[in-house]
């Protein structure tokens, strides 16, 4: 009976630090979710249609809202990726003078 030949990545400090010991199928994305919640500054004046703009992207939510430009969005997303890109693109809205993260979690399944 032949035997497995396993071959093993050369383990050192490196190796280790620039990720060469990890190969694309060893990583395995967390079961779950992404949660975070988001600080919005906006014009005061145009806030509703920061407001509504934001409401409209796919796991947004308004939890609170002052008139004088604030928002606090809570945000569900499937991965760190998409949770940065809305982030950014939350950001990058007209009107939005910043952006920025306040909490985060993953909620595991």
């Amino acid at each position: 009976m032949a035997q497995a030949r396993v071959t093993r990545a050369k383990l050192n400090r490196r190796a280790l630090i620039t990720g060469r010991v990890l190969s694309a199928d060893r990583i395995v994305s967390p079961p779950g979710c992404e949660i975070a919640s988001i600080i919005v500054q906006a014009r005061p004046e145009r806030l509703a249609e920061v407001e509504a703009e934001i409401a409209a992207m796919p796991g947004c939510e308004i939890h609170a809202r002052d008139p004088r430009g604030k928002l606090i969005v809570v945000t569900e997303a499937p991965d760190a990726g998409s949770l940065g890109t809305m982030l950014n693109t939350i950001q990058s809205l007209q009107h939005v003078y910043s952006a920025a993260l306040v909490f985060h979690a993953i909620e595991t399944a």
